[in-house]
């Protein structure tokens, strides 16, 4: 039972489940603050669809880059670091079966979404279709766009990891769209942007010569680094702007407390690194993601309670 509990969460990566949870239970919160709203129900639908549909889009992810041969090209790189699960190269699992967990996934997380759109309105299925087409042609043919290196891939996971849970999170509590809800999203959004985009360092030549050109990849280690840390700068901004356009309350500044880990890695990294330095970097984002959007949940759930 344990091997199998852990070989399953290897081969979805559960491990990032958080960023997904964090935005829903943002949105949820945002209800409850400024509306009074909370539906258990529907907020358990909504958790456990968004959490197939990420996990359905780290397995296709993983698919497609297995089939592209963007896998095999970290195999044979000795100083990357593979970031996929690794299922597939070893043989763990074959393809078919390995597809046909991943689109079960998918079938989870649309059932979830037509249920709630009979429930709580149709616009939920714009929400999730848009979702799904970003999970999708991330990587897989004809769009590929997180092999383009324009920055498509990073306002795809953007849109898919901070505005579309967030404001969809608060549709289905509230049955609207709110313009502090579209603020809400923008520090956790960034941040888990920054989650992908830190893990490129890891095997940079490896995308390269599978003909991904990510950003990292484009611009380079130095520069790379330096669009994190403008990133970093940019998250860091729109918690401030949350406050004053009272999309968090006052006292929600102190989810800036979450940037610690980041801003640490920051400092640490010179303009070159090795390759084992990035991992530690990838997983500050992680935190920093988790930490600043968990303490902004906990300031509006504070403010629904005492207003």
């Amino acid at each position: 039972m344990k091997k199998g509990i852990q070989f399953w969460r290897k081969a979805t990566r559960s491990f990032a489940l958080p960023v997904i949870i964090v935005p829903v239970l943002l949105g949820t919160a945002g209800a409850f603050a400024w509306e009074g709203t909370f539906h258990f129900f529907w907020f358990l639908i909504t958790l456990v669809g968004a959490a197939a549909a990420h996990l359905f889009s780290n397995m296709i992810n993983d698919l497609w880059d297995y089939r592209n041969g963007a896998d095999e090209e970290v195999e044979k790189e000795e100083a990357a670091i593979a970031t996929n699960s690794r299922i597939l190269p070893a043989g763990a699992m074959s393809e078919k079966a390995f597809a046909a967990v991943t689109w079960g996934l998918f079938a989870v997380a649309a059932i979830c979404g037509v249920i709630i759109a009979i429930g709580r309105g149709w616009p939920v299925l714009g929400i999730a279709a848009l979702g799904a087409l970003i999970a999708y042609f991330y990587v897989a043919p004809p769009l590929q766009f997180g092999y383009r290196g324009k920055g498509y891939s990073e306002f795809g996971i953007f849109t898919a990891f901070g505005i579309l849970p967030v404001m969809g999170a608060y549709f289905v509590q509230t049955g609207a769209f709110d313009f502090q809800t579209f603020l809400l999203s923008f520090p956790v959004g960034i941040l888990t942007t920054l989650v992908l985009y830190n893990h490129h360092f890891l095997h940079p030549r490896a995308d390269e010569a599978a003909g991904k050109r990510t950003v990292v990849v484009v611009l380079g280690e130095k520069k790379g680094l330096i669009l994190s840390k403008w990133l970093t700068a940019a998250a860091f901004v729109f918690v401030l702007v949350c406050v004053v356009f009272q999309a968090l309350p006052w006292y929600g500044v102190i989810s800036l407390l979450g940037f610690v880990p980041l801003i640490r890695m920051h400092r640490s990294l010179g303009d070159t690194n090795p390759p084992d330095a990035y991992p530690p970097f990838m997983g500050a984002a992680l935190k920093a993601s988790t930490r600043c959007g968990g303490l902004q949940i906990i300031a509006l759930i504070i403010h629904g309670f005492i207003t």
